[in-house]
């Protein structure tokens, strides 16, 4: 496994050149996954990344995996959703489509969204980032892991200073907890190509 922390100068290149060098599995698009547990700064890491492959001219977009939570409780099932409405219509060379969770009213918008019909087919890479994107149910529709690693302190600064911190501060314990029995199964760390320090 690949280390590199972002306190080197230049780390955001240096991920976006391991993701070029990252065959794809599916016919056009390639698929990273950007996973690591709350706080750890995989949205950040993901945003910087998918700029750097922006600047390299390469066609990209992110998907949050907070689209796909199908609420508070429902970490575990959201890689199927990942795999049935994205990943998988992707690595079959179709568009992929999916409804996008409404937290403020509790359940999945009506309406699709999809991606942006050049990457679909022209090719690109598509960044997915959040708790479950590298998860076993779409171990195999992926083509690059990347941990994002911070330790318990940096993390739980971190959520304090969310903007939405007081809407998810009631759901953090449970949050964890969802975490610790996903990843004592499934423990995407370990299988990751690239593991990102973000202290």
């Amino acid at each position: 496994m690949a280390r590199v922390s972002t306190d080197r100068p230049g780390w955001a290149e240096h991920v976006a050149g391991a993701v070029l060098g990252a065959a794809r599995r599916g016919p056009r698009v390639r698929v990273v996954a950007v996973e690591g547990r709350s706080g750890s700064g995989k949205s950040t890491v993901a945003a910087r990344v998918c700029l750097s492959l922006a600047d390299r001219g390469e066609e990209v977009a992110l998907l949050t995996m907070e689209d796909l939570y199908p609420g508070w409780e429902g970490l575990a099932e959201a890689a199927a959703l990942l795999g049935e409405w994205v990943l998988l219509p992707l690595a079959e060379g179709r568009a992929p489509a999916w409804h996008r969770y409404d937290w403020e009213h509790g359940a999945f918008g009506a309406e699709w969204v999809g991606l942006p019909s050049d990457l679909v087919e022209r090719g690109g890479t598509l960044v997915v980032e959040g708790c479950g994107s590298g998860a076993s149910p779409v171990r195999d529709l992926t083509d690059l892991l990347v941990w994002v690693e911070a330790d318990p302190r940096t993390r739980a600064r971190r959520l304090d200073g969310r903007e939405d911190a007081e809407l998810y501060s009631p759901h953090r314990a449970s949050w964890a907890r969802q975490e610790d029995a996903l990843y004592a199964v499934d423990p995407p760390r370990e299988r990751a190509d690239l593991l990102i320090d973000n202290d």
